[in-house]
């Protein structure tokens, strides 16, 4: 249960529980290759978690339309408050971005969930373009996108010891 900081206004604290009732992910919590898809109010991101805070993020047209290579500082309720390497709902992305002095600072965070690819069917028949990827003469498997619960809980709780 979150005791109130004495030190810290009751906005922060009113912003602290929120962040626990909403929700988010603990880029501690994720495993290297784990790809997110980050949706704000303007863009939906997609980010290829590597480790640590570095992270190939892309989705924005000016700033990444393609996967940049990006460390993800956390997230902010707006202010100068950072929740470091954590990714909330109702919260905004902070990330720096190798072109840019000052870090990028998303639009609120409305979901994150992590994009699951379901495999390809496989086909004895593969040409690859540079434009278009692999293809193939067998259909491929629909994508799928689900919250993966185990990573993407409502509030951050300890286990029990």
């Amino acid at each position: 249960m979150f005791m109130p900081h004495p030190n810290l206004s009751d906005e922060v604290n009113a912003n602290v529980v929120q962040s626990e009732i909403e929700g988010g992910v603990s880029l501690g919590d994720l495993p290297p290759s784990t790809v997110l898809e980050i949706q704000t109010q303007h863009h939906r991101y997609t980010a290829v978690f590597l480790g640590e805070s570095q992270a190939l993020i892309s989705g924005h047209p000016e700033y990444c339309p393609e996967p940049v290579l990006v460390a993800i500082a956390g997230s902010t309720w707006g202010g100068s408050m950072l929740k470091l390497r954590y990714i909330g709902r109702g919260m905004h992305l902070e990330f720096c971005h190798p072109e840019y002095r000052t870090p990028i600072v998303t639009s609120r965070i409305q979901e994150v969930r992590e994009h699951t690819h379901l495999a390809f069917e496989e086909s004895s028949s593969v040409n690859t373009s540079a434009n278009d990827g692999p293809a193939s003469s067998a259909q491929p498997m629909p994508e799928e996108s689900t919250p993966a619960l185990s990573v993407l809980k409502r509030g951050t709780f300890n286990k029990p010891s």
